[in-house]
């Protein structure tokens, strides 16, 4: 008798490590809502957008996809060795027209990264085409790689 509760309780402990995946997918895919000055609006917990970092001698790229989103939604900034990217797209629904159907949300994120090395924002560009905005940040003298001369003595 004493083993049908073992077995009871061994389900229940795989129910709830499904039930802790499940809320890990969600919560690493889904946006929060929020409420924002137009009502409701969501703010994107995770990892939104998604991004690649790359690195060589001279620079530190970044290209993220920024589906929808111009020049004008973006905003990057560097302090100290912190990068900072937000943005929002909006949902401005024409005058005259009735929303039937909202799948396109307004959305507001703000993502930050820790750069492995100093980088010089005046030599840094970014750039958004075709929903991918890439940045290429200079990195300062000082954070590139020397060769140390070895002599024999």
């Amino acid at each position: 008798m004493l083993s049908h509760f073992d077995d009871l309780d061994r389900t229940f402990v795989m129910m709830d490590q499904l039930r802790r995946r499940m809320d890990r997918l969600i919560d690493d895919n889904e946006p929060r809502r929020g409420r924002g000055a137009e009502g409701a609006e969501r703010m994107w917990s995770g990892r939104f957008p998604r991004l690649n970092f790359t690195e060589d001698a001279a620079s530190i790229a970044l290209e993220a996809d920024v589906p929808g989103l111009s020049e004008k939604d973006l905003v990057l900034t560097i302090h100290q060795d912190v990068l900072s990217l937000s943005g929002e797209r909006r949902s401005d629904v024409p005058q005259g027209y009735v929303v039937h159907r909202q799948e396109r949300a307004p959305v507001k994120f703000a993502r930050s990264f820790t750069l492995p090395c100093k980088v010089d924002p005046e030599k840094s560009t970014a750039t958004v085409k075709n929903g991918v905005l890439s940045v290429v940040l200079a990195k300062t003298t000082e954070a590139k790689p020397r060769q140390i001369v070895v002599k024999a003595q």
